[in-house]
């Protein structure tokens, strides 16, 4: 019986260790040589840290044991308040501490920049000669993540894999709010943020399949958001890439704007072609067609801007899956292309809506209904055509304006004289 009340505390102890077994030490233990130095920098800054930690509070346990009132032999000493060497001490050892913890975080921080490309497979090995860079293109979507391989002509929705010891270059955006990309056993997570471009270098130095998932809550279907990280080996990467092209299917521009829509849980697939560009268009927010990229408008910007009637250069949105926020009519407006490069010479209203040519033969024909209520400093809407390559209307002149009645004279104010 006295047996068993010495085990007690042990037994007691028993359930929290069956549930420390079911916890993921993913982090401590990654696959990938950025998070291994992660990890690193995580433990040796911690080991600094308890450097002053655990003294302190043996310590405090020591003293509050040692000097107890009912011990009368500790020295009792009311009127002691300094003592050089102590201070010394107590001052030194903790600048120390944050001298080496402040030189690790700064070197880690540039050693581990995600932007700052990788310079070895792992501990003990570099890049080489050989070592031919991966690239992929990550979508945040609502809610589901793109992955597009522009080098192989790919892409694919919630699966993502890549070779053993080839080093990964990730290019990130959202498509609609900030979301985060991780895949804890490859590197730390990335923000994805909609007109923005994050970057991540990376590589895995084992096989197996690991998991990646959104960070960052982003509505609805933010818990759906995760996906399978499939580490292979050269050969089997060559034939999940094969597999992936014999499934067929293609991503247009049309294709991607029904992807974009939001929805939750959705399936992995696979798509063996991409419509060229389509990367840049999502993150410069121009996949619709003629709307002017965000990379264009920027340009424009700083050349001056279009001037006064550039207020007038936007076109009806076919989609838009966010609420109405401004006030430039009762329809979704974009701000319209003035050129892209398949068409130059500037952007037609037969290539923004095809339908449109065959409508008629002019190009006034094309012309929608007026979105009023925008008025530029009393300057009428110019007609739809105006800014898709038809010439500029006529400004009125000064004869076709109306003629202002004749002023009435002041009668003058009578003098005192």
């Amino acid at each position: 019986m006295k047996r068993l009340r010495t085990l007690a505390p042990a037994l007691a102890l028993l359930p929290v260790f069956a549930l420390l077994g079911g916890c993921n030490l993913v982090v401590l233990d990654p696959s990938g040589d950025v998070a291994a130095r992660q990890r690193d920098l995580l433990i040796e800054s911690t080991g600094l840290m308890l450097l002053i930690i655990v003294p302190v509070i043996a310590l405090t346990l020591l003293f509050a044991w040692r000097y107890r009132a009912s011990n009368k032999a500790a020295t009792y000493a009311p009127d002691w308040d300094h003592s050089t060497q102590l201070e010394l001490v107590i001052w030194g050892a903790p600048l120390l501490i944050i001298i080496c913890l402040g030189a690790m975080t700064w070197m880690g921080t540039h050693l581990l920049d995600p932007y700052r490309p990788i310079d070895r497979l792992a501990s003990g090995r570099s890049l080489g000669g050989a070592n031919a860079r991966l690239e992929v293109d990550v979508v945040a979507l609502d809610w589901k993540w793109l992955f597009i391989y522009p080098q192989l002509g790919i892409a694919t929705v919630n699966q993502l894999a890549a070779p053993v010891n080839r080093t990964v270059d990730f290019r990130i955006t959202s498509s609609s709010v900030m979301n985060s990309f991780s895949i804890p056993a490859l590197a730390g997570q990335i923000y994805a943020m909609p007109g923005m471009e994050t970057t991540l270098y990376a590589v895995m130095n084992q096989p197996g399949t690991y998991d990646g998932f959104s960070a960052n809550y982003s509505g609805a279907g933010f818990s759906g958001m995760h996906f399978p990280f499939q580490s292979l080996t050269a050969d089997d990467f060559d034939k999940w890439v094969a597999q992936i092209k014999a499934g067929g299917g293609a991503l247009g521009r049309s294709d991607y704007l029904e992807l974009e829509k939001p929805s939750e849980n959705v399936p992995a697939r696979g798509y063996a072609s991409v419509a060229p560009g389509l990367y840049n268009a999502i993150v410069n927010e121009c996949v619709e067609p003629g709307k002017m990229c965000l990379n264009q408008m920027a340009e424009i910007d700083r050349k001056g801007g279009l001037g006064l009637k550039g207020i007038n250069n936007v076109l009806p949105l076919a989609y838009d899956k966010f609420a109405r926020r401004g006030a430039l009519g009762p329809e979704a407006t974009y701000v319209a292309s003035l050129c892209d490069p398949e068409h130059p010479m500037g952007v037609t209203a037969a290539a923004v809506s095809p339908s449109a040519a065959t409508q008629a033969s002019s190009a006034a024909a094309a012309a929608p209904a007026d979105a009023s209520p925008l008025r530029g400093a009393g300057l009428p809407r110019p007609p739809f055509a105006t800014f898709l390559g038809s010439p500029t209307p006529q400004r009125p002149t000064s004869t076709s304006l109306p003629t202002p009645p004749p002023e009435t004279p002041t009668p003058s104010r009578p003098s005192n004289t």
